[in-house]
């Protein structure tokens, strides 16, 4: 209950300070912000509480930088996004076996005694899309994950790459988009696990009136690696969020909570998301 009553401070506390400091919502760029294939340079902050992890049921805290860079190319873009995660455990009164935990979608880790904070592997994308598409906007490239933790028990010493999709429509106050991938090692300590893990980014918004919208973003995936009571990861929720111009840059803040109706064991029950998207003028 304190936990959740800090999380409530805090969103109150942000809605109270933004709708102090901003303008009225720029409803155009609303579709911008939910489209994985937009035009737009914006530099999305993600941050993830999960909670009840391990047989401590424990907290983390993920903060996850996500700035998409679109790059145009003739009658293509070149839709590149990159993936910083930031990380904080807390440590269990018993280790975690690394064939029983499978932290951040998909690379075994194990959280082990005493608190821990610092970076997670860096994963790049990208897509080329073609300027001029139909009711179903798409995208094709590939996924790049880096092993540049600075903890053990935040990734994998392997590099790991893999196919990825993206797709994009807007039928009605509707917006819906998904990105599709599978990545496996390559590369990296032999020592180490393999790496082979699908994942499937879903989300789905509801345009509202004056800026504000519905928002649902489940992040669906499978560690390949594990076996097959213990390898899905299938979280199901939502949230709210809202739309504001700041001078000539608008800015999206959402927030959710999710619910994993499917988890690894010892992988965490729920957890808290907080959104806050900055979109900068083309």
């Amino acid at each position: 209950m304190p936990r959740l009553h800090q999380f409530v401070t805090i969103i109150s506390l942000i809605y109270m300070m933004v709708g102090s400091a901003f303008a009225q919502a720029e409803g155009d760029m609303t579709e911008e912000s939910m489209n994985p294939l937009s035009t737009v340079i914006s530099l999305p902050f993600e941050n993830n509480t999960l909670f009840n992890i391990g047989p401590s049921e424990s907290t983390a805290n993920v903060l996850n930088f996500k700035p998409i860079f679109p790059v145009s190319m003739g009658n293509l873009n070149l839709i590149n996004r990159v993936i910083v995660p930031i990380v904080y455990t807390e440590g269990q009164d018993s280790l975690v076996p690394d064939d029983d935990f499978d932290f951040g979608g998909g690379n075994p880790a194990s959280f082990g005694f005493g608190s821990a904070a610092g970076l997670g592997d860096i994963a790049y994308q990208g897509f080329i899309t073609p300027k001029k598409t139909g009711e179903i906007a798409w995208g094709l490239g590939g996924s790049l994950v880096l092993p540049t933790h600075t903890k053990d028990r935040f990734g994998s010493d392997k590099w790991s790459a893999g196919p990825a999709a993206v797709f994009f429509t807007t039928p009605g106050n509707w917006v819906i988009g998904m990105i599709v991938e599978n990545i496996w090692s390559f590369a990296g300590d032999s020592d180490a696990g393999d790496v082979n893990v699908f994942s499937a980014q879903i989300a789905v918004n509801y345009k509202l009136k004056k800026g504000w919208y519905l928002t649902s973003s489940p992040l669906i995936s499978a560690n390949w690696e594990s076996e097959k009571n213990n390898r899905w990861t299938v979280p199901l929720g939502g949230g709210v969020g809202r739309i504001f111009k700041l001078d000539k840059m608008a800015v999206a803040i959402d927030v959710g909570a999710y619910y994993n109706v499917e988890k690894p064991r010892f992988a965490n029950d729920w957890y808290s998301q907080i959104l806050v998207n900055f979109l900068l003028p083309k």
